[in-house]
């Protein structure tokens, strides 16, 4: 089939987060600047260095029944959750097939997790050694799959143009969406359910991050421990949900009457090729990735007038992204108001591409940019207008906003969207 509408927009938001169960909440917590980062009480933490992480402010197992809950991974609950949201938000009904609206094989998923099943591994691991594998859950092997997310919604809305799930660590959810872009552009969809999830609040991942020496330690004070741009900042902290986002042609759109947030410009991509873990000091991948964004799409630099950044509360990764938006935007970043939502959900990891995403939609949609909380002291070297302390209003007009995501093994992901 040829292309069609080349103009890709979002119909349909829906999240489940560290600061609520659904996007109203979660946009509700990001205006009030308020924390999701919370003391670990669960008594398998109380040896570790790290003692604290964001967990989903709803547990999933109250949404879902429980005979489906031991089905699917805490990561594919979460999902979809925040599937069935953003579905009932572009007003579908049902599977599709069922209400008319989208046909099964022009809907396709893509929703990324960059860890995938690990609770489901590490618990069955459990069930193995103390009582036989005669106890190990037949459905072990479709919940830890880092698939079963993408899997799950694509059998919950009857999606028969593609089912996907990228993986790019820290950087898989906003590569879902850019796929999913792609999906639309080249005909191979009309509609795609695409975002990311995580959940990894367990054990041996918070020891192993903490082992990387990539985690905040400040157990004392969990609310102030993720601190993008302060002076004191000493590593990210970790959160746990889901995003996701109903994109369509506009052509499809338009026919069913839809109600349109706004349009997803398109994607940057690039590797840093720089080391496994650690970000590239000068920026380098990252000024690529947005550059190739400009370059492939009309976005005006002079347009970007809000940023929802990576920066997850890491010394040199924070840097590095500021100094790459400043290479590549030069004095236009001087009028782009600069929020990390981090700050206030903490990492999650494959699932932050999903949640920021709808957050920079709703920052749009709203015209208003959310503040980044607990930067007491910004560093002396982050040249940009970092929003703090109360939401800014943003400008009228047609305005375009980006949002960023990196991960380890210096995947670089950007994405561009604009008011409608």
């Amino acid at each position: 089939m040829n292309s069609t509408n080349r103009t890709v927009v979002v119909t349909g938001i829906g999240a489940t987060t560290p600061l609520g169960g659904d996007s109203a909440s979660t946009w509700e917590g990001l205006l009030a600047g308020r924390s999701g980062v919370k003391a670990l009480e669960d008594e398998r933490f109380a040896d570790l260095p790290v003692r604290i992480a964001a967990p989903a402010a709803v547990d999933p197992a109250d949404v879902l029944p429980r005979p489906l809950c031991r089905k699917l991974d805490r990561s594919a609950q979460l999902a979809l959750i925040a599937a069935r949201e953003a579905w009932a938000d572009a007003g579908y009904t049902g599977k599709a097939g069922e209400d008319g609206a989208i046909a099964p094989e022009r809907l396709g998923t893509v929703i990324a997790s960059g860890i995938g099943g690990v609770q489901t591994l590490l618990d069955q691991y459990d069930v193995l050694k103390e009582k036989g594998a005669r106890r190990v859950s037949p459905h072990t092997v479709p919940m830890l799959m880092p698939n079963s997310p993408s899997a799950n919604v694509g059998l919950e809305v009857n999606a028969q143009a593609g089912v996907h799930t990228p993986v790019s660590a820290c950087a898989s959810g906003a590569e879902a969406i850019g796929y999913a872009v792609e999906m639309i552009r080249t005909g191979r969809a009309d509609v795609v359910v695409a975002g990311g999830t995580e959940a990894a609040i367990h054990p041996l991942p918070v020891a192993a991050f903490a082992s990387m020496m990539a985690m905040s330690k400040n157990n004392d004070e969990p609310e102030k421990a993720s601190r993008p741009y302060d002076k004191g900042r000493d590593g990210f902290v970790l959160g746990e949900g889901a995003g996701v986002v109903i994109l369509e042609s506009a052509e499809h759109a338009a026919r069913r009457g839809a109600r349109v947030y706004c349009e997803v410009l398109g994607q940057g991509l690039s590797a840093d090729s720089h080391h496994i873990a650690q970000p590239e000091p000068t920026g380098r991948g990252i000024a690529a990735a947005l550059q190739s964004l400009l370059d492939s799409s009309d976005l005006k630099p002079s347009e970007v007038v809000h940023l929802n950044a990576h920066a997850t509360s890491t010394p040199q990764g924070d840097l590095a992204e500021i100094k790459a938006l400043r290479k590549v935007l030069g004095d236009d970043l001087d009028h782009v108001a600069v929020s990390a939502t981090k700050s206030m959900t903490g990492h999650l990891l494959g699932g932050a591409g999903g949640i920021e995403t709808v957050a920079t939609v709703l920052a749009l949609y709203h015209r208003m940019a959310p503040p980044t909380i607990n930067v007491d002291e910004l560093d002396d070297e982050i040249d940009a207008d970092i929003v703090r302390g109360e939401p800014r209003p943003l400008p009228e007009g047609t305005i375009a906003a980006i949002n960023n995501s990196f991960g380890f093994g210096g995947h670089n992901v950007v994405l561009a969207l604009r008011t409608v």
